[in-house]
């Protein structure tokens, strides 16, 4: 009898400052080969935008960000924006994030696999619980080894408990990251790494670069989001003087937690 395929959610968090193609494309790839493992079925995948507390330069208000992100993926039948993360008053760390999505889709399974029989007695259907897993692109990975970003229990569960399917951009060598890191190397097998053959160096950065410079971006990001963007203004000079000369919020918060004493 064939051992049936995990169901699996893939959970991108970032800034989407704004949405690109590339971003959406990382979903197809990783589905596609995350169903070539013929280990899992992807039944979902969300798309988690930072909140207004990050404290990046540049990024424009959480409500556009939401708006461009649920335009792009009006041609998606499996992808889907979710809100959560950005409405929250400070900057969640990604575990946290990672923690309130799973525990969504366990009580969503729950609700499923419990069925009634012909008598109208409760029944367990046998199938394998869902997972979860954190879908970056290959420079995400080098961000673990930034002193003050991560804390270590925090890398142990992403890794560990839920898992990774990282998406190589350019000449970033993912697996160099995950060899270098003794948490991530004793996780690889819970590390997908997934090689992008067709090309596509598309990043945010470029695309706010050119939209203050007044240059086309047409076929980098949707046409909606262009015409979003035109409509509200977005991506001006002045917006990229947003937060100018903020510490990001991921290091200020780890500065703020207490320093362990040896006797700990």
């Amino acid at each position: 009898m064939a051992t049936r395929r995990v169901p699996l959610v893939l959970l991108a968090c970032g800034s989407f400052n704004p949405i690109t193609n590339q971003h959406m494309r990382l979903f197809e790839l990783a589905r596609d080969h995350m169903h070539s493992t013929g280990q899992y079925q992807v039944v979902g995948g969300i798309v988690s935008p930072v909140s207004d507390g990050y404290g990046k330069q540049g990024l424009v208000l959480a409500k556009h960000r939401i708006a461009m992100a649920k335009l792009a993926l009006q041609s998606s039948n499996w992808v889907t924006v979710d809100e959560w993360e950005s409405q929250q008053p400070d900057w969640t760390e990604t575990v946290v994030t990672m923690r309130y999505h799973y525990g969504r889709i366990l009580k969503e399974y729950e609700g499923h696999v419990e069925q009634d029989d012909f008598n109208g007695n409760s029944i367990s259907l046998p199938s394998p619980r869902p997972q979860l897993k954190l879908l970056c692109g290959a420079d995400f990975l080098d961000t673990f080894k930034i002193p003050g970003l991560w804390q270590d229990d925090h890398v142990e569960e992403v890794a560990g408990r839920f898992g990774l399917v990282c998406v190589s951009r350019g000449g970033l060598q993912p697996e160099r990251a995950v060899h270098e890191s003794d948490t991530l190397s004793r996780h690889s097998q819970n590390i997908f790494l997934v090689r992008e053959w067709v090309r596509n160096e598309t990043s945010a950065t470029e695309v706010r670069r050119a939209l203050r410079r007044g240059v086309s971006v047409k076929y980098l990001i949707p046409d909606s989001v262009i015409d979003y963007i035109h409509q509200h203004n977005l991506y001006t000079e002045d917006s990229e003087r947003t937060n100018e000369g903020m510490v990001l919020r991921p290091l200020a918060k780890q500065a703020q937690q207490p320093v362990k004493s040896l006797d700990d």
